[in-house]
């Protein structure tokens, strides 16, 4: 029995009723969740999953053979147990924002001088892309901060789809990275598209329009190796 995975349509749900599944090594695998577990540098969701009696903290959500386990302290609750869960949602907020954010870098970036995508990571409200660019120097990186807060005001629409992969591949320039890491064997491509701006594959979580990202600020930037510079934002 596959999981639901309600944070593929939904973001914004909060909490949802689920069921106890199967336990795994420390945690439990539900028959549908919110509970992002990870991937594509953005890190998963925690908060807590209760009954009518007791209430079980969800400290991390990992997949294992294609499932998201929820990782929780104390004993496991009973298989078939009904519970609710609860989304820490100041993080899961704050990691939307910075994931789109982050795609709003990378749009820019590939628009505005053509450089790919070789590794990101974020951290709420923070993060850091690589791109493939030989130099980078202050005024660029002024220019680029300029551009990106432009598309947060410019108020554009985040939209997510699931394709089926042949369709999805067809898109010009879906796959950013430098690497494609989409693996062979999946039917379907989940895309996010901020509109006029940015189209990519991605698994994560996103807010609705960039103008909820607020400001972001280039913080730093390095060099990473001769072709790879790395560029840090954070978010007010």
């Amino acid at each position: 029995m596959m999981t639901e995975l309600l944070y593929e349509t939904d973001s914004y749900l909060k909490e949802f009723a689920a069921k106890v599944v199967e336990h795994v090594d420390g945690g439990v695998i539900l028959d549908r969740t919110a509970f992002y577990p990870g991937g594509g540098g953005q890190p998963c969701d925690t908060g807590v999953l209760v009954d009518d009696i007791q209430s079980w903290a969800v400290t991390a959500v990992k997949k294992s053979a294609g499932k998201p386990v929820h990782y929780i302290d104390g004993e496991l609750p009973a298989l078939g147990t009904p519970v609710t869960g609860h989304l820490d949602w100041n993080r899961r907020y704050s990691l939307m924002r910075t994931h789109t954010a982050m795609h709003i870098l990378c749009g820019v970036v590939f628009r505005d001088y053509g450089a790919q995508v070789t590794g990101g990571n974020m951290d709420p409200l923070q993060g850091r892309m690589d791109f493939e660019f030989e130099t980078m120097r202050q005024e660029l990186v002024v220019a680029i901060e300029e551009a990106v807060n432009a598309e947060v005001v410019a108020a554009r629409p985040v939209r997510v789809r699931i394709l089926p992969r042949d369709e999805a591949f067809q898109i010009p320039d879906l796959i950013r990275t430098k690497i494609n890491l989409l693996p062979d064997g999946i039917t379907v491509v989940r895309t996010v598209e901020l509109e006029g701006l940015d189209l990519q594959a991605d698994g994560g979580t996103h807010v609705a329009n960039t103008s909820e990202v607020g400001r972001i600020r280039i913080a730093d930037y390095k060099s990473k190796g001769k072709i790879n510079k790395r560029i840090y934002l954070e978010l007010t």
